[in-house]
This record gives C-alpha cells, structure tokens and sequence, in this order.
C-alpha cells in the first residue's frame, strides 16, 4: 500500500494486521481518485472510517488543504498518526477516536468538501449514516463510498444523488453529489 501520487507520491503506508482489515487495493484508489481529481485541490475532506488513513492521505498529497481522520479503533489511529508522520502530512491533519455516529453527531453542518467512505463491510453501516451526510457536506460535495457489489445504495438519499458507480471485481465505488433541491 502506497501514495499514488502527488507531494508524498510512492511512499509505502503502514497498515493494520488481521482478518478484520481490509485496505483499499491500489487499482480501486487509482479510480477514486481519477473520478475526482479535479476537486480534490483545497478541499476540506472527511475519513470517516480511516482505517490506515490512506484515503485522506492521498487526498492531502494530491493538494485537499485539510483531512479529518475518524476510527473507533485506537490502533488504526495510531498507524494513521504514523502515516501522516512519514509522509509529512500531520499538520493538515485532525485525528478523532469516535465511532462516525458519534462524530456525525456532533460534527457542524456543512463542514466538507468531500467524504470518503470505507466502512466495514456487511454490516449495513452505509445505509445507516448517508442521510446524516447529507448534512455535514457542503453543497455540489461528493462522497465516495466504497462497498461491497452486494451492498447496493439507492439513487438519492435526501439531497444526495448517486452520479456514478465503478466496478472492481466484488466492490464498488459509488460517488454521490450534493444538490440542493430547488
């Protein structure tokens, strides 16, 4: 696992060991971030299940101006810590140890730009917590959400519309925008 591209490019990530780990594999983050590339620049970004923290981490080599970093697990944040380190980028960093319903909770409204979502798979956490998106991302903001192929998300949630969905094998990226409705 590495940074694809930009200020931090072909630095190895650390990551977490277990059965229960799941990174997302360079070709899947390579489309992410072509689906995206061009808004990536001076966004503010949410990780929300961050994991190794490695989506954030290539959003802020590629230019985002700040990411937030949050996972219930005190061990994935530690590696996210590390990562940050190694590649330079902790002070355009905010790391919190909550579950995302606990952060969703008492995160401001509008606070993004862009959300990525890698949340444990077969768990229905997806469903649960898109509709509380909706309201801490900013206006024509995306989420991208990776899933697995079973897991199927509706075309619009609230003010978040699915624009986009990519296939790799036996997981999805679906990219949802924000439009306010007029």
């Amino acid at each position: 696992m590495r940074v694809i591209t930009g200020s931090a490019k072909g630095i190895k990530l650390k990551t977490l060991e277990g059965l229960d780990v799941r990174p997302t594999t360079d070709r899947v983050k390579e489309g992410m971030f072509s689906a995206i590339q061009f808004e990536i620049s001076h966004a503010r970004i949410l990780d929300l299940f961050a994991g190794s923290g490695q989506l954030g981490i290539e959003a802020l080599s590629r230019g985002a101006k700040q990411a937030v970093f949050v996972d219930q697990s005190a061990k994935a944040l530690a590696i996210v810590k590390e990562n940050l380190k190694i590649t330079g980028l902790l002070d355009y960093a905010e790391l919190y140890h909550r579950t995302a319903e606990q952060y969703l909770n008492a995160c401001p409204e509008q606070a993004f730009d862009m959300i990525f979502l890698d949340a444990p798979y077969r768990m229905q956490i997806l469903e649960k917590i898109m509709p509380s998106l909706s309201r801490i991302l900013k206006s024509n903001g995306k989420i991208i959400a990776e899933h697995e192929i079973d897991c199927k998300l509706p075309e619009k949630i609230l003010n978040l519309y699915l624009q986009k969905e990519y296939f790799y094998g036996k997981i999805v990226v679906s990219v949802f925008k924000k439009q306010e409705e007029v």
